[in-house]
């Protein structure tokens, strides 16, 4: 499958995709219904609104859809389903429209040019967004393209549709946000602890930082030993990022960092101290009231015995003086 990379165009009729967690959600649910231990794909329609180049993902809906393993070029979407279901959804929210088509890939196909030729009745620029719902690596599950036309330098030769790469983001309205808290606590696992926790989220922020280092310096060598051509936008990009690393080698930000470290180190410590004070008041506490119970406990029993005993010579004393007096 042809991609050419986004920065080999100059003017992009779309520039960036934003993706809801909603439809993130609807694509997995669809994937699990459908395809969930296969090696099958789903298919189906995005919604959303597009204004300068932004394409904004807000909605989705599964399309039937089916392919032929062995020939890619035979495959089959239900249109009728798609308009029916499009014309509902336009009674819920007129303000959303077809913006593209999405597949859970998880890399391109050889028959994608030609299902994507299809939107191009409902959309003028459709994209393409493969979600990828078994990520093996960290970072963003999504990919987005959208297709021109290719032409040759060539004369003789016929020119042909292929894919751009566009950026994509992960973004959510305020109410999505909420909606995503609540699923995420409810998946949490609470035998695992707090510190645990964040303590595995900032490894794995750490190993995809890692991943993405390695990731530049891999470009970096394939540029240098000319496999690769020079970019200068990607460039200028990573001397940006590296304009904006702190100098560490000036002595007063080494003792500002250091400063900062015993702060929060002394604070830490003392929150440690005030857990250990207030834990050991605790149990000082509860082995006083404990005893103080069991105290109560024996006084009670000892009166009861007591009162047992005077009941029984009472009762003795009673049946003397019957005898005595033949009653």
């Amino acid at each position: 499958m042809d991609v050419i990379k986004s920065q080999q165009i100059s003017s992009r009729p779309i520039e960036k995709v934003i993706v809801h967690p909603l439809v993130l959600l609807s694509i997995v649910d669809h994937y699990n219904r459908v395809a969930r231990d296969t090696r099958k794909r789903v298919v189906g329609v995005l919604l959303g609104t597009s204004f300068k180049g932004t394409v904004d993902v807000t909605n989705s809906y599964a399309v039937p859809f089916e392919e032929e393993d062995r020939d890619p070029s035979i495959w089959f979407l239900d249109h009728n389903y798609h308009e029916s279901m499009f014309s509902m959804f336009r009674r819920i929210n007129a303000k959303e429209h077809v913006v593209g088509w999405y597949s859970t890939g998880p890399k391109l196909r050889e028959n994608d040019l030609n299902i994507h030729g299809l939107f191009n009745d409902y959309v003028p620029t459709p994209v393409l967004v493969i979600i990828d719902v078994q990520p093996k690596e960290l970072g963003i599950p999504t990919k987005a393209y959208y297709a021109v036309e290719e032409v040759k330098e060539n004369a003789t030769q016929k020119s042909q549709n292929v894919f751009v790469h566009v950026p994509s983001e992960i973004a959510a309205h305020e109410v999505e946000e909420i909606g995503v808290e609540h699923l995420l606590r409810d998946v949490k696992d609470t035998t695992i602890s707090t510190l645990a926790t964040e303590v595995t989220g900032k490894l794995a922020a750490l190993k995809g930082l890692d991943a993405r280092l390695q990731e530049i310096r891999s470009y970096l060598d394939l540029v240098i030993d000319g496999k690769l051509p020079l970019n200068h936008e990607i460039l200028y990009h990573l001397q940006d990022v590296f304009n904006l690393l702190p100098n560490l080698n000036v002595a007063e930000l080494v003792k500002s960092f250091s400063v900062k470290t015993n702060d929060m180190m002394l604070v830490i410590y003392l929150s440690s101290l005030i857990r250990s004070v207030i834990a050991l008041h605790n149990l000082i506490n509860n082995k006083l009231k404990h005893r103080l119970k069991t105290k109560v406990h024996v006084g009670v029993s000892r009166m009861n015995s007591s009162l047992n005993t005077q009941n029984g010579g009472m009762r003795l004393i009673i049946i003397a003086f019957s005898g005595c007096f033949g009653v």
